[in-house]
């Protein structure tokens, strides 16, 4: 039975680290279509309409959005701490734990 157990952690790591993996690659292409798309917004808007620079818009919404996805694909994000999400599965399972008890006392 505890080999079960291993390879079942095992997978678990495994897709979790594919996961992790599929997400910077995500990052990475948004990125890129950043650094594309944004010069070409630029010289349009500069070319046909240079009174009045709207593609501040368009790097500051875009601009935020590449920085945010970034943070959690390379999991620094500091408003939630290291380890955050380990933190709270274990929490999330004490409190599973805890209501398990309280029904066997009820039980009994």
């Amino acid at each position: 039975m505890e080999a079960y157990n291993e390879f079942d952690t095992e997978s678990v790591a495994y897709k979790k680290a594919k996961d992790k993996i599929k997400e910077i690659k995500g990052f990475y292409y948004n990125l890129a279509c950043f650094c594309i798309v944004i010069p070409v917004l630029i010289y349009i808007n500069l070319r046909y309409l240079p009174e009045f620079h709207w593609f501040w818009f368009s790097i500051a919404g875009w601009g935020t959005g590449v920085i945010i996805q970034g943070m959690f694909a390379f999991g620094w994000v500091p408003f939630l701490g290291k380890d955050w999400e380990t933190r709270k599965i274990n929490q999330i399972m004490e409190q599973g734990r805890k209501r398990e008890e309280q029904e066997q006392h009820f039980k009994n």
